[in-house]
């Protein structure tokens, strides 16, 4: 395990940056991971890897750090990080994962972990066994409004029942978003792109999941119920392709204080930074984040449960 990394020491001196390895080149790694990463104060963007070298070589340029490709490029930014961001599939991201941890790199994932229960308790295993700490980036976990947000309602309880609705338009007749080009997520849709979004913010409002049922809807659509250890209710609706005029996300809770709705947030990039953030907090106390490879499996676990109900 690399030594806990803290941009100031106790003595009041500058310590060495947290040094992280990013492990993709497409457009969630160009569009908010690499700036990220290459902009924060606590942090030195070791290297970039990707599977087409000119991508990597391009984007490692534009941040100021080294490329990497190939198998052997793996290994070698492994050695040159503390830890490695995820910009990739799922499924490739599971067993690469694994890897890192086992060369004794902390861990900062894109959701879902896997789309396998196997691919995810490998995950969480591996990050146990090796000492390394990890977070799952759950964009409403992190971004500043939404954390804050969470953290009241968890605060207030009472919560009788909610609703959440993320709908996103990506595969409707006409869409130009670069993302639509995923293969993961047009096999996969909406339950697995967004769902960890929603269940990242129900699951510690609401309490663990005791119960699910899941029914199809129209396209990739899938509708949730599901019944909360604090005794509460929710409904959850996922799809990536809602006409433009119908998508949109909200987020809404029902209690004995009344109502309150998910405020909009700052976009990604903020969120991510804030990851970031929960990493470098992690590695330093070695205190496991509440949205951790163990967070990630038991995501995988309700979706997957999901996907098998639905007959997807």
């Amino acid at each position: 395990m690399t030594t806990p990394a803290d941009t100031t020491s106790t003595t009041g001196l500058t310590t060495a940056p947290l040094r992280i390895g990013l492990l993709g080149t497409g457009p969630w790694a160009r569009n908010t991971q690499a700036p990220a990463l290459a902009a924060h104060p606590g942090v030195e963007l070791s290297g970039v890897w990707g599977r087409r070298a000119e991508a990597a070589e391009a984007l490692a340029v534009a941040h100021g750090t080294r490329a990497y490709t190939g198998e052997a490029g793996i290994d070698a930014l492994l050695e040159a990080s503390d830890a490695v961001a995820f910009a990739l599939p799922p499924d490739i991201q599971a067993p690469l994962a694994v890897r890192a941890a086992e060369a004794g790199c902390h861990l900062l994932m894109d959701k879902p972990v896997a789309t396998t229960v196997d691919g995810a308790r490998a995950v969480a295993e591996a990050a146990e066994k090796a000492g390394v700490a990890s977070v799952v980036f759950c964009t409403l976990r992190f971004a500043p409004e939404t954390t804050a947000w969470i953290a009241e309602q968890t605060a207030v309880g009472g919560w009788f029942t909610a609703r959440a609705q993320w709908l996103g338009s990506l595969y409707a007749e006409g869409s130009a978003s670069e993302y639509a080009d995923s293969p993961w997520r047009r096999e996969k849709g909406g339950l697995w792109d967004v769902g960890p979004h929603a269940l990242s913010v129900l699951i510690p409002v609401l309490g663990e999941v005791e119960h699910l049922t899941a029914a199809r809807g129209p396209a990739d659509t899938t509708h949730l119920i599901l019944r909360h250890t604090s005794g509460a209710s929710s409904t959850v609706t996922l799809g990536l392709s809602a006409p433009p005029a119908a998508a949109g996300m909200d987020i809404e809770v029902r209690g004995e204080h009344g109502t309150a709705a998910v405020p909009d947030w700052d976009g990604a990039e903020p969120a991510f930074r804030a990851a970031v953030d929960a990493l470098a907090e992690a590695v330093r106390t070695g205190v496991p984040h509440a949205c951790d490879a163990r967070f990630g499996l038991r995501l995988t676990e309700l979706l997957a449960e999901a996907e098998t109900q639905a007959g997807r």
